[in-house]
């Protein structure tokens, strides 16, 4: 069955992409179940960290579900009413006010591969191919999921990807920027990743995320937002305890506060 899982594991939150079957490809009740899930989860503080994987090994996301196209994508309409749940789902991972990773395992095509490049950290097994098949089908690409693309790998680098369609593997991925490092035990990595990020102070990371958000999606950055979030880390009670823990030289137990 098609669907998006989650667990939460004190302050990392875990979203299981799970459509093995079918190398998780997503169906439009899949893209619309990502975005609402990921609303829930912005509302709760005591989460941290997010992080995206596939159901499964052999795949992080193959892309959409091609097999729906014909009902759920064809038509103005039909095609309207997807294309917004993609941009949803794809707007919703990268305005999350805290980091997200993706934990990337197999294939990651199409549609997966801009869930992954909605993501703040990218990581891949070695096995991981990486493809942006769309001129090979004959679909086309909104407006705001190519700036997405050209936001993450820049116009060369998206140009060819999406021009040829060509299949990389994971260590010219990693030269293009589509993951930052590969590791044999990805989802071991992305776990301690993870667990090192919800350590941290949460509202320091947050205003990095806020900053970085109106750097990169905003088309009229507003610092105002950035720098009120700034103010909240000094004002803080983790600000007081991130300088005792350094002065007693042990660990510091942020709150969030």
């Amino acid at each position: 069955m098609a669907q998006v899982l989650h667990s939460i594991d004190g302050h990392v939150a875990t979203i299981v992409l799970a459509n093995e079957a079918k190398y998780n490809a997503m169906t439009l009740g899949m893209w619309v179940e990502l975005g609402t899930l990921l609303g829930r989860l912005r509302e709760d503080e005591a989460v941290r960290v997010v992080v995206l994987r596939g159901q499964g090994e052999m795949a992080f996301v193959s892309g959409a579900d091609i097999s729906e196209f014909e009902k759920q994508r064809s038509g103005a309409e039909a095609i309207a009413a997807y294309d917004r749940a993609v941009d949803q789902a794809q707007s919703a991972l990268a305005t999350f006010p805290r980091p997200v990773i993706a934990a990337i395992s197999g294939i990651c095509f199409g549609g997966g591969l801009g869930l992954a490049l909605s993501c703040d950290l990218r990581y891949c097994s070695p096995g991981s191919r990486f493809r942006m098949p769309a001129a090979r089908l004959g679909l086309g690409y909104a407006w705001r999921s190519m700036k997405s693309l050209v936001g993450a790998l820049g116009a060369m680098n998206t140009a060819e990807a999406f021009f040829t369609a060509t299949i990389y593997n994971a260590e010219p991925a990693q030269k293009l920027g589509i993951v930052q490092s590969v590791h044999e035990d990805v989802f071991a990595h992305v776990a301690q990743t993870a667990q090192l990020i919800a350590g941290n102070a949460p509202l320091t990371i947050r205003a990095a995320k806020l900053a970085m958000i109106e750097m990169r999606h905003a088309d009229q950055p507003d610092a105002s937002i950035v720098d009120a979030a700034v103010a909240d880390c000094f004002a803080s009670q983790d600000y007081v305890e991130g300088r005792r823990a350094f002065a007693e030289k042990r660990p510091p137990e942020f709150k969030g506060r």
